[in-house]
């Protein structure tokens, strides 16, 4: 049951290539956006496609599979939790940022 507490699983396309950072520690980490789309007819019936962006974070051999193989365009099936975070602007505001941060990522079609 522990499988299904903060399980992420989403499929879509990446929005722009993924930003690869090397960190001092020899820790890499890979950060991208992911769009979802959702299809459904209105109430007159008419098509509708809205697209959700997520924020996808990687670390270590999967964000080395990511600066590999990931690029914008590509559909890719990802798995893993919600982690929300939360940093201090310049001007003093707090904000708050929800990201997914994957165990495992699936290369699926070609890149559009």
């Amino acid at each position: 049951m522990s499988k299904f507490r903060n399980h992420v699983q989403l499929i879509g396309n990446i929005g722009d290539d993924p930003t690869i950072t090397n960190l001092e520690s020899g820790k890499k980490v890979a950060k991208f956006q992911l769009a979802t789309n959702e299809r459904y007819k209105n109430a007159n019936g008419e098509k509708v496609q809205n697209t959700d962006w997520h924020t996808i974070v990687a670390w270590g051999k999967t964000a080395e599979i990511v600066e590999k193989y990931a690029i914008k365009g590509k559909e890719v099936g990802v798995s893993g939790k919600l982690k929300t975070r939360n940093y201090e602007t310049k001007e003093g505001s707090t904000r708050y940022v929800t990201e997914v941060v994957v165990d495992e990522i699936l290369l699926l079609g070609s890149s559009s």
